[in-house]
């Protein structure tokens, strides 16, 4: 591999010795976009931040390649621009090099690994300090404009605007915020533009680039871009790193951050009540990903551990297809429940036809792998009993990596893929939702619900036979070994392999023993009970309207049948989620490293048991961020926006049935100052006024810094600030970049913030809101 590549020629290889903006700049130039022509010089070409002199043959066939023009030299640290941390400007850049002094632009730009701002930076986001440096020599654009574009909302995160700002000259004074900038949206659907004339001419043509980079990087991105003699280039992509939600080395995850949605816990938090562990929540994302529906989206999400479900999804999917807001609110009420009237739905700006296309592409693939296995689940009904013994006694049996691994990629990981399938349509099609609104109409809620309440036909419904199975142990018609096979894997954890089965519990069936006995009334009583009165109710519905009783018949026979057979399968796959946990205790012991097999991910077991080990280091870590998301309260049922979980819990009156950012607007009065929304969260503190960076010493933590502006230079302050708020700058400013990476609310461009407060004064800072609040 050579030290340096130009943008045409660098190598997929190459790209992960290129640092995040030399690998975007080639990959956006190889694309075809307008990217000014260039070379980056590779991490491998330095030793301790100094040019190898062996480097110096392949730079100069890249430098004799360029024009003899003015050239900019850029840092691209491998851990710069990354979907973590962007580290914007903090390493160093050399602009309007001539060719001659290149090499001295080189060694300025390396040296600047070691300056205290990146220190700093590092410390912050916990990054490691020790940096390796590649560097992109690039022709120098004279610009007349100079702009960024967020191809999402970088505060709210939502997709239906993509937000931008430029200045006339050079970029770096709006990067600083040293000027204030004009700010601009771009409609995704439709191509609308608002803001200044100047740009309107260019809008389309950065339109149809931002989408065609995000197509490049499948993700959302923080686009610079410059104007020269009516032509638009890019000269950097990054993604945007307060939208991206998962860090898979830590498990900090948080997906209500990355676009402004409306999500709820309910019904998917039944199935999944607790905070998931690393490895259950990737097998369920895997899961997700392979029904996936819209290209790009996921229907569940993760927030600090918990599963949600994104109802914006289902509700602009069906928008598409002509349904309006209440329809849909009507067509889920009884999957999510009554949504709280003061809750907006976000919807994302899906296009008919692209969404047309792909959903058709996707169904047709999703029905056929279903209805193939519609036509096995007899088949698994039968088998997976058998296979559920035989698999946990072979495991037992087990003790190599490579046989484990044989186990996992041969047999359980696809059984579990297989079932799931066969689990998500091959019920049928379920006529329940329907049938219950058609009987409220006919006969009102009480009677619909009794009708609605018998679905074990002959039998008893696959979910209640755990309790009456204690009755047969007790009676003696049921052994207590069979009763574990049969049901030791059914609990209120089930579908996360991290908690234990009652099962693995040797006291499990004694103590439902006592609970049974100690019951006031035989649960086989209120059975029989509850089928009175549904018989009750059909006798009810049938004098009432006599001409529909076969009708009833028909469709209550169709729903039993459709509830067992879901049942069935759900017991069923649940086994499949037992063995995986007792495959995964196994491995802990045969590798050595215990129940820190849970803080893996799903993609990693195989990895693992033929060799690699690079996670190993990174469990720790996992499993102190679930620990702490296993300490917090639960969220609130409906969840619309960025949500905070420390914040809302510490809230006055914090509500537990949703969480609404946009309903907490504060009032403004005159002691009020308003802004940019800069960087979301509320906090409360004392101001500290500093009017250049000279005063920095005066500077205490957890103080509220206000300030004219920020650039740079000014990062080391960050961390001790509880908020930042500046006279100048907007939303893409130095100021509002660093502190939503910091985590700070910041509200900035206030224009009289410095004259507005003095040192000492206590303010309420909403960087959602973009108000500061001088309290009495």
């Amino acid at each position: 591999m050579n030290y340096a590549y130009n943008f045409r020629e660098a190598t997929d290889e190459s790209f992960a010795f290129a640092g995040g903006k030399g690998a975007s700049l080639c990959r956006m130039y190889q694309a075809g976009l307008l990217v000014p022509d260039g070379f980056v010089i590779l991490s491998s070409a330095f030793e301790n931040n100094t040019l190898k002199p062996e480097a110096k043959a392949d730079i100069d066939k890249c430098l004799i390649l360029l024009p003899d023009v003015p050239l900019a030299v850029r840092s691209s640290a491998l851990s710069e621009d990354s979907a973590k941390t962007s580290y914007a400007g903090e390493f160093e850049s050399v602009l309007d090099v001539p060719k001659a002094d290149v090499y001295g632009a080189i060694a300025t730009v390396a040296a600047s690994v070691s300056s205290e701002r990146v220190s700093e930076y590092s410390k912050a986001h916990g990054a490691d300090k020790e940096h390796k440096i590649a560097v992109v020599v690039q022709i120098m654009i004279q610009t007349e404009i100079s702009g960024v574009l967020f191809s999402a909302d970088p505060i709210m995160g939502s997709h239906v605007n993509m937000v931008g700002n430029f200045v006339f000259g050079a970029g770096e004074q709006l990067v600083s915020g040293e000027n204030n900038a004009f700010p601009f949206t771009l409609s995704r659907i439709g191509t609308k533009y608002k803001g200044d004339k100047a740009f309107e001419p260019y809008a389309k043509a950065m339109h149809k680039a931002a989408i065609r980079i995000e197509d490049i990087f499948g993700r959302k991105m923080d686009i610079e871009w410059v104007i020269k003699d009516r032509t638009l280039y890019i000269v950097q992509a990054r993604p945007i790193t307060t939208l991206e939600t998962i860090n898979l080395d830590t498990y900090e995850i948080n997906q209500s951050l990355d676009t402004d949605a409306l999500w709820t816990s309910n019904n998917v938090g039944e199935a999944v009540p607790d905070v998931m562990s690393p490895f259950t929540w990737s097998l369920l994302r895997e899961m997700d990903l392979e029904c996936q529906k819209v290209p790009g989206y996921y229907m569940f999400g993760n927030i600090c551990g918990r599963t949600y479900t994104n109802v914006s999804l289902i509700f602009s999917s069906l928008k598409v297809y002509g349904f309006n807001v209440p329809r849909v609110k009507k067509l889920i009420g009884d999957v999510f429940g009554q949504m709280p009237e003061n809750i907006e739905v976000p919807m994302y700006p899906f296009k008919a036809f692209e969404l047309f296309k792909e959903m058709f592409i996707r169904s047709k693939k999703n029905l056929k792998r279903i209805n193939d296995s519609k036509k096995q689940k007899a088949y698994y009904l039968e088998h997976t009993p058998v296979w559920y013994v035989q698999t946990l006694k072979k495991i037992e049996s087990v003790h190599s990596k490579q046989d484990l691994h044989n186990l996992w990629t041969s047999d359980v990981r696809p059984f579990l893929s297989a079932l799931w399938y066969i689990w998500f349509g091959g019920a049928g099609s379920t006529t329940l939702t329907t049938l219950r609104k058609k009987l409220v109409n006919l006969v009102g809620e009480e009677q619909a619900n009794l009708l609605c309440s018998n679905f074990s036909g002959s039998g008893v419904l696959v979910s209640m036979q755990p309790v009456l199975g204690i009755g047969q142990v007790i009676t003696g018609s049921l052994t207590r070994e069979k009763y574990i096979e049969l049901y030791g894997h059914r609990s209120p954890h089930e579908f996360d392999v991290y908690y234990p089965y009652p099962a693995d519990d040797p006291d499990y069936i004694d103590h439902q023993i006592k609970e049974y006995r100690n019951l006031d009334i035989d649960p086989t009583a209120l059975l029989k009970k509850q089928q009175a009165e549904f018989e009750k109710a059909k006798r009810h519905f049938a004098r009432k309207y006599p001409n529909k009783q076969k009708w009833l018949e028909k469709k209550l026979e169709t729903v039993s049948r459709d509830a067992n057979t879901r049942e069935s399968l759900r017991n069923e796959f649940i086994k499949v989620f037992r063995v995986m946990r007792h495959l995964l205790l196994k491995i802990g012991e045969v590798t050595g490293i215990g129940e820190d097999v849970f803080m893996m991910y799903c993609f990693e077991v195989p990895k693992f048991l033929q060799g690699d080990v690079s996670m190993i280091d990174k469990l720790p870590l996992r499993r102190a961020n679930f620990e702490e998301y296993q300490s917090l309260p639960v969220f609130p049922q409906w969840i619309r926006g960025r949500f905070n979980p420390r914040e809302w819990i510490n809230s006055p009156g914090r509500s537990q049935l949703y969480y609404d950012p946009n309903n907490q607007m504060p009032a403004i009065s005159g002691s009020a100052v308003k802004g940019f929304a800069g960087a979301p969260g509320t906090v409360e503190g004392k101001v500290r006024v500093l009017h250049s960076f000279e005063q920095a010493a005066e500077f205490q933590k957890g103080e509220i810094l206000v300030t004219p502006l920020t650039n740079i230079g000014w990062t080391p302050l960050f961390p001790k600030a509880a908020a930042i708020v500046t006279d100048l700058g907007a939303p893409l400013s130095h100021a509002a970049i660093v502190a939503r990476e910091f985590g700070i609310p910041a509200v900035v461009g206030c224009g009289n913030a410095t004259t507005e407060f003095k040192t000492g004064d206590i303010v309420v800072v909403n960087g959602s809101m973009g108000v500061v609040t001088k309290k009495d």
